[in-house]
């Protein structure tokens, strides 16, 4: 990180202001103004200064001391907070070493003040500005300084300052940026005592008044963004300071996130009634009330025309419910409630099961979507399916995929995930529709945050906390009034039930005026057009007598089951029984294949059963050759197999599904994968019929549309006793998932670890804990990448499965290398190419060359990195591994480059990139286009090399690569430079450098701060270029790289230029 400023107020506070906000709106890094000003300044633009606010030391233009030890440093800080004025010996005594001081402590502290002083005379001497003494007064000891030269002194002059101001804003947020900029951490970071415990605490009390002080003038200035950015991981470090977290909440408010407002006044309520059984103070009740009555305006938000021109305008509401009734003053009240303004609206459908939430929702979805332009968001949570209800986690991965956002670029957090939804609801007219939520918790992270958005969730709960919490307004459902009931059956059945009154009264009435009963028991009334209405009728109350499915309320979920029960006696067998077994299928939905497999019969005669079970209304479609089963459908049809059908035939049922897509699933990267296939487990063939996955396309398709259901089948064969399924499936799809599905990556493959530890199966722990630590280092979490793989290599040793020990030691190694340990990254891949020697694996030893490869070329070491790579080039080519192949090309083309021989390293990147293209790999077209611009601008081809850089930039993004980004920030800074535009390369090294500062990529931090020394040096200012040349040499020293010995030829260099009078900061 770059060392903070020593910097001086501005004069004129209102010229601050202008030039903070100039400076940080074209920040290319998210900081806070504050942080932008501290960053933004010079180290060492002013004289000698005393530092507490961060770790205690004495700052002079460039020299920065420490305190040395943690008494001196404790006495200093003591000194500097009551500079000018006499400190006794033994105030200083106590507060060094509390109560309990060592014999002799007067003349140790003595010895203290010695060190202080002769570190104060060297600062004096480096500065050349001042004169700072600490003599001996009254018994005690002073230090002699301006209050200004001590940043806890100039902290409180300008937050005084700022609080003394009247009129406008603008010289107040000039003020306390200012103060709050002189903080670099905790303060007295690091030292002991209860001195400095007290001196924190109070100290931090006045930070955060200044800060609340801030906040109030942006927010006064119509700046609510700038305030949530600096105050949500103040927030989270002050989690019960109920001033910060009012403040939040106002200025989520006006930035139209109320929905993220009231979320916050939620977790401090409950973090206030759980650790002080208290309830939120009147301040934080006030703001709270405020935004549920929506009295904060909220400016209306337009996205860029240029951002607004690529966004994804989803409409994925089901079909709308044929021959809706009644309900009018549900949906009046649905049109009343979306009509509110001031905060994001939030109506709760509640009712009991099959009392027709979802048809409410759907049908008054689909009257107003024209109000909602920028899209309709539908998601089905399934809280009530008793085997796999939606997670938020999962629901917020499916929303972000219909917003457009790429799968690599969804965070695997919680909370990531759910800021990211509403940062891309931001500013839309959007409709979400939350259908078959089970509990608040299920449906908070999915509200938006933008009062423009509108949200409907259907549950059979109350959802009390959605009401108290978040505003909701709550419409409840009761069974539909008898005369709608007869017009619902009237419309469904037609001219019979017109011509049969009573007889359709009866009917209804049967049916518990449940719409979804109602539903059923129409459609077997229209499937046998000669019986009268009422014979149907005495029937469905003979039924009801007989299985004594009414209890003495005439609970409506048994008259349900009855009319499900009534259905299903009327379907021939065939279809009763596939009714019965698709009650067992994991997943969210199924196909004719999945529809076989479960029967155990041919396609013809599933596709016939879905026909009549479609007709029945006992399943719906959800796309075309798909289907998928009401949950309380679902649950019956359970009940009955467990009734019907034996313990053996419901598990030979499920061993047909798990068969049947292990085997699809292995099919399908066959075809996307086939140089892999040796290393993939064998797979039977089901015994039920398999869909044909020819192409790259079909088989793409086929994982995409059942990726759902692969990962309930992972989880349904851990819980069930027999792992196979779910070790296979870890095994088999890792590739696949690891492309950027990296959500349902981290579920299957823990499922599949469980179900290996339940069945001992040592191999297939490995191979789980392969995938999971593959995952990580995918999404950039080299901690527990690192931690997964060293697992996993201790189950391949036990289980003597050496080419997964080859296959985790090669990724340990590429780890280690993008950590910069590159002797620990080089043994790996070394143990990995004996292993791989051993067991006669082409690929294996080709990957592992390939990996040395890029070790040595992070370290410079050029011409060794290029003949591991050809040997790797060489190896693949006689496997026959394109992919492979294509990756070697592209890492032997920058070896090549960087050896100066350009028209092989070209040859080399382009038959790479050519490759990958075909692959539709976009990890490696990007590298390959990354090295490609890394050539031309060796060949002083700057704009050429930048075109190469920004595509390989735009692909990185897309697939949330963050090391990537870094290659191709700081390739694009050092071709802004060759270029002439030494300010564009400023602020895409700067970009990289915070990049690579946030994931530890050290080999891009370093690469990095020597590209802004070259910036800074080519601007004429050779104290800030060898600032950045010293932070870059201590990375590359460290890393043991040969690239040190060149920014050493650079900071040379610098040295022995002529000093210029001025700055120009042109560029």
């Amino acid at each position: 990180m770059w060392r903070c400023a020593c910097s001086e107020p501005f004069v004129n506070s209102a010229e601050c202001s202008r030039q903070l906000r100039l400076q940080w709106a074209s920040a290319p890094v998210t900081l806070t103004p504050f942080e932008w000003l501290r960053f933004a300044r010079p180290v060492g633009s002013v004289g000698l200064e005393i530092r507490v606010l961060g770790p205690v030391e004495v700052c002079a233009g460039h020299l920065t001391m420490g305190h040395g030890r943690p008494q001196q440093g404790v006495a200093l800080a003591v000194l500097a907070e009551q500079a000018g004025r006499p400190v006794p010996v033994e105030t200083l005594v106590r507060c060094v070493w509390g109560g309990a001081p060592p014999s002799g402590a007067a003349r140790l502290l003595n010895t203290h003040i010695t060190r202080i002083r002769r570190m104060l005379e060297q600062a004096c001497t480096a500065a050349g500005d001042a004169v700072i003494e600490v003599p001996r007064r009254a018994g005690g000891y002073v230090l002699h300084v301006e209050p200004d030269r001590v940043d806890l002194h100039r902290f409180r002059r300008l937050a005084a300052r700022a609080e003394a101001r009247d009129g406008p804003p603008g010289d107040r947020i000039a003020l306390l940026c200012q103060a709050l900029a002189l903080w670099r951490g905790e303060a007295l970071t690091g030292l002991p005592g209860s001195w400095a415990e007290q001196a924190r605490h109070a100290w931090n009390q006045q930070r955060l008044a200044a800060l609340l002080g801030w906040a109030a003038a942006e927010l006064e200035a119509g700046n609510p963004s700038v305030v949530i950015d600096a105050l949500v991981p103040e927030a989270a470090q002050h989690r019960l300071v109920e001033p910060l977290v009012a403040t939040l909440m106002r200025a989520l408010a006006v930035a139209g996130r109320g929905a993220e407002a009231l979320d916050h006044y939620a977790k401090l309520r409950g973090r206030l009634v759980e650790e002080l059984g208290t309830d939120p103070g009147a301040r934080v009740r006030a703001v709270h009330q405020a935004i549920l009555r929506g009295e904060f305006d909220v400016p209306e938000v337009r996205p860029r025309p240029d951002v607004a021109a690529q966004r994804v305008v989803p409409a994925q509401l089901p079909a709308d419910v044929p021959a809706f009734v009644g309900r009018a003053d549900e949906l009046a009240r649905l049109d009343a409630v979306s009509r509110a303004t001031g905060t994001a609206v939030v109506s709760a459908v509640c009712g009991p099961a099959g009392v027709g939430k979802t048809a409410l929702a759907m049908h008054w979805a689909h009257r107003v979507r024209d109000r909602f332009p920028d899209g309709q968001l539908y998601v089905n949570l399934r809280g009530y399916d008793p085997d796999r209800p939606m997670t938020a986690a999962g629901a917020l991965a499916l929303l972000l995929d219909a917003l457009g956002v790429a799968a690599q670029n969804v965070p695997v957090d919680l909370d990531a995930r759910a800021a990211r939804y509403r940062t891309e609801l931001a500013g839309r007219r959007m409709l979400v529709v939350l259908d078959n939520a089970a509990t608040v918790e299920q449906v908070r992270p999915l509200l938006p945050g933008t009062a423009s958005c509108t949200t409907v969730v259907t549950s059979r709960d109350r959802l009390a906390g959605l009401v108290a919490l978040h505003g909701a307004q709550r419409i409840e459902l009761d069974l539909l009034p008898i005369a709608e009931a007869r017009a619902l059956l009237r419309r469904l059945i037609g001219h019979r039930a017109h011509a049969a009154p009573e007889a359709t009264t009866a009917l209804a009435e049967r049916c518990a005026r449940l719409p979804l009963a109602l539903r059923v028991a129409a459609e077997l009334a229209v499937g046998r057009p000669r019986m009268p209405l009422g014979e149907l009728a005495n029937e469905l109350a003979d039924l009801q007598r007989r299985l004594a499915l009414l209890n003495a309320d005439g609970d409506p979920r048994a008259a349900v089951a009855s009319v499900f029960s009534w259905s299903v006696r009327s379907l021939p067998p065939e279809v009763a029984r596939a009714f019965r077994l698709l009650g067992l299928h994991p997943g969210p939905d199924f196909d004719r294949y999945a529809a076989a497999a479960v029967t155990g019969t041919g396609l013809a005669d599933a596709e016939a059963a879905l026909d009549g079970l479609a007709r029945a209304y006992l399943v719906q479609p959800t796309a075309p050759g798909r289907f998928g089963m009401h949950d309380l459908l679902r649950a019956y049809a359970n009940q009955l197999a467990a009734t019907h059908e034996s313990d053996d035939d419901r598990w030979a049922a499920q061993l047909r599904l798990f068969d049947l897509y292990v085997a699809a699933a292995g099919a399908a990267m066959d075809v996307l994968y086939s140089d892999e296939r040796r290393q993939r487990p064998h797979v039977e063939h089901p015994t039920t019929p398999m869909p044909v996955l020819g192409d790259k396309g079909s088989a793409r398709r086929w994982l995409d549309a059942e990726r759902p259901t692969l990962v309930a089948v992972a989880a349904r064969s851990a819980m069930s006793g027999r792992p196979a399924p779910a070790v296979r499936l870890s095994s088999i799809l890792h590739r696949y998932l690891e492309s950027g599905h990296y959500t349902d990556a981290l579920d299957l493959h823990t499922h599949a670890h469980r179900a290996a530890r339940l069945a001992g199966d040592v191999a297939g722990q490995g191979w789980a804990l392969f995938g999971l630590g593959t995952t990580h280092l995918r999404l950039d979490r080299y901690g527990p990448a690192v931690k997964h793989l060293r697992l996993a290599l201790v189950r391949f040793r036990l289980a003597g499965d050496r080419t997964g020990l080859a296959r985790t030691l090669n990724n340990l190694g590429n780890v280690e290398s993008l950590r910069g340990n590159y002797e620990a990254a080089a043994a790996h891949h070394q143990h990995a190419l004996a292993l791989s020697r051993q067991l006669s694996d082409l690929s294996g030893e080709a990957r592992a060359l390939d990996g040395l490869g890029n070790v040595e070329q992070r370290r410079a070491n050029n011409d060794v990195a290029a003949g591991y790579l050809q040997q790797a080039l060489a190896l693949y080519r006689r496997a026959g591994n394109r992919f492979g192949e294509a990756n070697a090309s592209t890492n032997l083309g920058l070896a090549e480059q960087r050896l100066g021989r350009h028209r092989a390293a070209a040859e080399h990147l382009e038959h790479g990139l050519a490759l990958f293209e075909q692959f539709g790999h976009r990890s490696g077209e990007a590298a390959a286009l990354d090295n490609l611009g890394i050539l031309h601008s060796g060949l002083s081809q700057p704009e050429r090399a930048a075109g190469f850089f920004t595509r390989a930039l735009a692909l990185y993004r897309e697939m949330g690569d963050q090391e990537g980004q870094t290659w191709a920030l700081n390739g694009l800074g050092e071709a802004a430079l060759s270029a002439g535009r030494p300010g564009d390369a400023d602020a895409q090294h700067t970009a990289a450098l915070a990049i690579a500062t946030d994931i530890d990529a050290r080999a891009q931090q370093a690469r990095a701060h020597t590209g802004l020394g070259h910036v800074h040096r080519t601007l004429g200012d050779p104290d800030r270029a060898g600032h950045h040349y010293r932070l870059a040499l201590a990375i590359y020293v460290d890393l043991r790289s040969l690239e040190a010995d060149t920014v050493r030829e650079h900071l040379a260099a610098l040295a022995s230029t002529p000093r210029q009078p001025g700055v120009n900061r042109d560029g």
